[in-house]
């Protein structure tokens, strides 16, 4: 998974991504385009 300092800009990438917390971490999520998934923390 790609990682990056801010996962609000890897919600800019795309229109589907969306910003997603589980379990004490932070997911960028894209069901429309797989390639964009990240997790932070």
């Amino acid at each position: 998974m790609k990682v990056a300092a801010s996962l609000r800009s890897l919600k800019a990438r795309h229109s589907a991504c969306k910003v997603v917390r589980r379990r004490g971490r932070v997911y960028v999520i894209n069901k429309l385009a797989p390639r964009y998934k990240a997790r932070q923390g």
